[in-house]
């Protein structure tokens, strides 16, 4: 009996090789715009006259439409067509870069930003879903899933790095304006690699009010945890936006239950891990982008560096995580998925714990460096392996939900974070203000957040002993699965 030949390895090719290497790209444009702003902050206020209420905007309106649209473009890419989707993220992204660049007032800005936010939310999880369909369950998929954790983890450090470059630089214009000349770049290659194909499914049965309920319960959450360090975690409306969201994803819930063509095939959830894995990204990320948050705090208000002296400040940090990255995708072969998260997320939690000692009179090289050195390794191993754990045995139809689940998680996880952390700042800082400098209450209330962050990424830990301990081996499909995995490029193009 003949035997059958194995396929090589598409990371063996040099088309395969090109089309990671063009997913990652579009990976860190799309994660490199969540904080690449941040630094540019004080040169926009002073130049289009912001307010410092509404100047949280310019952040929180790109988080909100990212978490707010990360479901339906992740379903869409399943059933629209991934590569088609990616292309109009793609577009999305760089016309609203474009009019936030030539933005002559803040609610201009804001717009764009939240446009910027929607095309990443087509844009991510379509990439994704591409990568996991692409190349095959074992060590491709490792070392493919390997380099977009990396990347993952490289450019919420490499944002900041880039913001202070470009607004010491050029101005902070050119934070916006860097994107449309990165997206026509990739335009071309998208069409030339990634194969195309007749959308996935019949839209008579679209679940219309499925994609209403999540959308709107999704943007109503995200801006409740917005904007309540300002308006306060106990005020009438904060709690009347938490409960009104909590009401609509429980509506959500309740119509994909009873949808013949739901939106989010409740099944999806029977992956093994596959929640696990989302809990362990939403709750590591709410203590890892919050330590970019108050460091770039410190090293601006209190050690007194300039944009670019902060943004390189977290260069070795972007080396070391590509190094840890890249040692962690060859881990998870050998030890899975689980240990690489678990001592991911304490290695991370140590690193936070240490900078959350930084002093008034601090040093780089001696307050900063080690714990940011330490965090590097850490967040490496975290990305890679929930990357890996949440997409591991997900049928090929589903891979774009399941990509815009994990990044759902993502971009809750930061808006949690930087929500509760910013209060515990807030609060120690007004309670010292009065008794001793500005520079030592600000210290002091960097450190109690810091400290917070730290808990948080050791409660990471422990909920990522419930992911799945995935090694990459190739698990046997159901029936259904082996249909859409036998024809991947036709189910997700």
């Amino acid at each position: 009996m003949a035997t059958a030949t194995p396929q090589p390895s598409s990371l063996a090719t040099r088309r395969g090789k090109l089309t990671l290497a063009l997913l990652a790209a579009i990976a860190f444009l799309d994660f490199v715009d969540a904080s690449i702003v941040n630094i540019a902050l004080p040169s926009i206020r002073h130049d289009l006259g912001f307010s410092e209420q509404s100047l949280v905007w310019v952040p929180g309106g790109y988080l909100l439409t990212y978490g707010g649209f990360m479901l339906l473009g992740g379903r869409a890419a399943d059933l629209l067509g991934r590569r088609r989707v990616l292309v109009a993220g793609v577009v999305v992204i760089a016309l609203a870069s474009l009019v936030g660049g030539l933005a002559t007032s803040e609610g201009v800005l804001i717009a764009a930003r939240m446009a910027q936010g929607v095309g990443a939310a087509l844009t991510l999880p379509a990439a994704l879903s591409i990568l996991t369909t692409t190349f095959k369950e074992g060590p491709e998929r490792n070392t493919a899933l390997g380099v977009w954790g990396g990347v993952a983890g490289l450019a919420s450090a490499a944002g900041v790095l880039l913001g202070g470059v470009l607004t010491q630089g050029p101005g902070w214009r050119w934070v916006m304006f860097v994107n449309p000349i990165a997206c026509a770049l990739v335009l071309a290659p998208i069409f030339r690699l990634i194969p195309g194909g007749r959308r996935a499914a019949n839209l008579r049965g679209f679940d219309a009010r499925g994609a209403a309920l999540v959308t709107a319960g999704m943007l109503l959450l995200v801006h409740a945890l917005v904007q309540a360090p300002d308006v306060g975690w106990g005020s009438g409306r904060t709690l009347a936006e938490l409960a009104a969201a909590l009401g609509l994803l429980i509506a959500f819930v309740v119509n994909e239950h009873r949808s013949p063509n739901p939106l989010m095939p409740l099944a999806i959830v029977r992956v093994k891990g596959l929640v696990a894995a989302d809990a362990t990204q939403l709750v590591g990320v709410a203590g890892l982008l919050s330590m970019f948050f108050f460091l770039t705090l410190y090293m601006q208000n209190v050690l007194g560096f300039s944009a670019l002296q902060t943004g390189a400040a977290y260069l070795p940090l972007c080396f070391a995580v590509a190094v840890s990255s890249g040692v962690s995708s060859q881990l998870l072969g050998r030890l899975g998925t689980r240990p690489v998260i678990v001592a991911g997320a304490l290695i991370a939690s140590a690193g936070v714990y240490e900078l959350s000692r930084i002093p008034v009179h601090g040093s780089y090289v001696s307050d900063l460096l080690p714990g940011l050195l330490i965090v590097a390794v850490g967040l490496g191993a975290v990305f890679v392996g929930v990357t890996t754990a949440a997409n591991a045995g997900v049928p090929a139809d589903k891979a774009g939900l399941a990509a815009a689940l994990l990044n759902s998680s993502q971009q809750l996880g930061g808006a949690l974070g930087l929500a509760i952390f910013s209060a515990i700042a807030t609060s120690r800082i007004n309670d010292l203000a009065a008794d001793t400098t500005l520079a030592g209450a600000l210290t002091s209330g960097y450190q109690r957040a810091l400290l917070a962050s730290s808990l948080l990424l050791l409660a990471a830990a422990i909920v990522g002993l419930r992911t799945a301990n995935t090694r990459g081996e190739r698990r046997e499909p159901t029936a259904p699965e082996a249909v859409s995995e036998g024809a991947p490029e036709r189910a997700a193009a």
